[in-house]
């Protein structure tokens, strides 16, 4: 007799800046979404399979939910909340430890009205000493919504994600896998590339520059046992360029040396990397600007 297999999606969901992208890689056991300290840094529907005997869990990493929307790719990331939420089997709802804020009690209310099993996960305990600290926040998130759990954890570093993978792959529905085993995303190789990239930039700039920024992959291929990649990092603004490129060209220097690294050893070769910075006034509030330069708006 066939074993009886279940899967389903499951929205990662919450405000900016929780470890949503943190947690679906330490799920995975890959890091499949790129993670920086900085808020807006996941932009796209992203999935992580996490499969476990007759079980898969569809993990769909989200854009924390935006409260500003004049901006297109604001309304883009907006969008893609509530698709992955009208989409999802199950909602995991992600929250900062001892922290409670107006925009999470927004997505309490909105993940309940689904009626889909919520999984309530409350990140960055590492954070909390002493852990007794907790009890009382965790008694008023149990108050605040019906969920199917409350599970403490720490995607940093581990801490209690067993529990939560078992959670979460029990509250999937009956159903034929949706992805092969063994497969840990449905993004391909050139999607990371430019990720990375953008990670990186992230990483060493600072205020509203990193925000203003975009990746875009031009050239891809194989040379010997390596790659040859060609990309364009594109700007809002003039000023902006000259901060992206630095002093002497030492902040794209530094950009390209860690991009390289972690290319290297994502591509399983050496990578030649070349980056040019380019200006696109305005890319952010086009909605076409944003089609061609690969971010899905509709």
């Amino acid at each position: 007799m066939p074993t009886k297999t279940y899967s389903g999606y499951v929205a990662i969901v919450g405000r900016p800046n929780v470890g949503k992208s943190t947690l679906i890689n330490a799920l995975v056991g890959e890091k499949i979404s790129i993670t920086t300290p900085k808020p807006q840094t996941t932009r796209h529907r992203i999935l992580g399979v996490l499969t476990q005997g007759p079980r898969q869990a569809v993990l769909v990493d989200t854009p924390g939910l935006q409260q500003d929307t004049k901006r297109a790719i604001h309304r883009l990331m907006t969008r893609t909340v509530h698709q992955a939420l009208a989409d999802a089997d199950v909602i995991v709802l992600v929250v900062e430890a001892g922290r409670l804020e107006k925009q999470d009690e927004f997505l309490i209310r909105l993940a309940s009205e689904s009626g889909m099993p919520l999984v309530l996960v409350v990140n960055k305990i590492d954070r909390v000493t002493p852990r007794e600290r907790l009890l009382p926040y965790l008694q008023r998130l149990g108050e605040a919504g019906d969920f199917t759990a409350i599970v403490p954890v720490s995607a940093k570093s581990g801490e209690n994600l067993p529990e939560l993978a078992r959670c979460i792959l029990d509250a999937v529905p009956a159903g034929p896998r949706l992805f092969p085993e063994g497969m840990r995303t449905d993004r391909d190789q050139a999607f990371r590339v430019v990720e990375i990239i953008r990670e990186k930039l992230m990483l060493r700039l600072h205020q509203e520059v990193p925000y203003g920024i975009s990746v875009e992959l031009e050239h891809m291929r194989p040379v010997g046992q390596g790659w040859l990649l060609h990309a364009v990092v594109w700007v809002e603004r003039d000023a902006h360029k000259a901060i992206v490129v630095g002093r002497g060209g030492r902040v794209m220097k530094d950009v390209g040396g860690a991009a390289r690294a972690e290319l290297s050893r994502l591509l399983g070769g050496p990578v030649h990397l070349e980056l040019w910075v380019k200006v696109r006034k305005h890319w952010a509030d086009s909605e076409r600007t944003l089609r061609q330069m690969g971010l899905d708006v509709t």
